[in-house]
């Protein structure tokens, strides 16, 4: 069972928006034991829509079209669907009706003659009720392949995969089902991490699928199992990682599938009603964020300082002076103490500070490029540990927030 997803609109081409319409429409496919072939992504341009609609019939099952959908003439999806349907557009009374309504309701402009125009769709085709936009979506199956159309805003497009299409993808289709477990680990590269576990991968089932997928500092390992027999596939799921467990459970964090890593230390201070704050130099910040990104982190975090310039480690934090005079204000020194002072302002139990050089001019320190300090201040004292991150920038930040995570939560569960 394939799919194939085709994204429509010059503003991606030319990198002016990000899809993400087709992750999240390869991951709800997935769900449901459907496998996305191929995503393309085209220009507003009618013989390359036909081209495109054209190869993906030869190739899945399933097509699924984003954009295109609006009233403006630069949006020539569904005229382009009538000629690769031979087709014609047709009223809609319901959907003009559902416009009115929208119109009415919640937005103060009049409607137009353009407006109503989207109520014309396909005389082939299913209306699939878009309850948050005024483009419908459509749904036409023709010589065993089904052609989905969908609006690119993201919420309308996301609202009818969810109320619409999923649930009639179930209902037409026989599928197989498909499996994933992700584990995530901290603390050791993707080499390492194969040599320890070769035998066991070498040994895999043939149903299930390994693969490693690292990012910056953490190294995530995805089990796949595809077949007919759900339980089959979930005991043998379940019975590899078990032996996954038993050769590198010292690395293992949780399962992505499940809980990030910052929600499992949002449960963990929860659970031990315990307080965290933050003291970011060269991360900005970048640590509270993904922390306030978890609901319910006010229970639990009670705020960060960015102390970008060193006289805001001085006069906000309380670092001597001396202690930067002497060890420069990226050390292992001026760590600890910018964790002490956020854990001391902020009066909580433990602290996550950093300090480092992530490029591209080594600013106030010595140090080169690429050296970082971690520091995490506990009920019971407070230590900092050097890192050397590279020299890209933007690796430099994440690999170091992902190392603070790792750090603080390894300390937490030693409450």
């Amino acid at each position: 069972m394939l799919a194939e997803i085709i994204t429509i609109g010059d503003e991606i081409l030319i990198g002016q928006i990000v899809d993400t319409n087709s992750a999240f429409i390869a991951t709800e496919l997935n769900k449901i034991g459907i496998s996305v072939y191929q995503i393309t992504s085209i220009q507003d341009d009618k013989r390359h829509i036909l081209n495109a609609l054209a190869d993906a019939k030869s190739r899945v099952d399933i097509v699924i079209v984003t954009g295109g959908l609006g009233p403006t003439k630069d949006d020539i999806t569904k005229h382009t669907f009538c000629e690769f349907f031979n087709d014609v557009l047709v009223k809609n009374d319901s959907v003009l009706e559902h416009i009115e309504t929208l119109f009415q309701k919640y937005i103060s402009t009049p409607i137009s003659d353009l407006n109503r125009k989207q109520a014309l769709v396909p005389s082939k085709s299913e209306v699939l009720h878009n309850a948050h936009g005024t483009a419908p979506g459509m749904w036409i199956h023709e010589d065993d392949t089904t052609f989905i159309s969908l609006p690119g805003v993201p919420f309308e497009m996301k609202n009818l995969m969810n109320s619409e299409v999923l649930p009639k993808l179930i209902g037409f289709y026989e599928r197989p089902h498909i499996i994933h477990k992700t584990i995530v680990t901290y603390g050791l590269g993707e080499s390492a991490i194969a040599e320890r576990i070769e035998t066991w991968e070498e040994n895999l089932p043939p149903f299930i699928k390994l693969a490693y997928l690292p990012n910056l500092g953490k190294v995530r390992l995805r089990l796949t199992a595809k077949g007919s027999d759900r339980k089959i596939l979930e005991n043998g799921i379940a019975s590899e990682f078990q032996k996954l467990t038993a050769l590198i459970g010292d690395i293992i964090y949780g399962i992505e599938d499940d809980e990030t890593i910052e929600e499992v230390i949002a449960k963990l201070l929860t659970q031990k009603n315990m307080t965290l704050g933050t003291a970011e130099s060269f991360t900005g910040g970048e640590i509270a964020s993904r922390i306030t990104a978890v609901p319910g982190a006010s229970m639990y975090f009670k705020g960060s300082i960015v102390s970008y310039a060193t006289e805001i480690k001085e006069t906000v934090l309380k670092v001597p002076s001396k202690l930067i005079t002497e060890h420069s204000v990226v050390s292992e020194e001026v760590a600890n103490a910018m964790a002490k002072g956020v854990q001391k302002l902020l009066n909580c139990d433990f602290a996550v500070a950093t300090t480092g050089n992530a490029g591209p001019s080594k600013g106030d320190s010595n140090e080169e490029v690429g050296t970082v300090y971690i520091a995490i201040a506990t009920p019971s004292g407070v230590f900092a540990e050097k890192f050397t991150m590279g020299k890209h920038r933007e690796r430099v930040v994440q690999k170091s927030v992902n190392k603070a995570f790792e750090l603080l939560q390894k300390e937490i569960l030693k409450m």
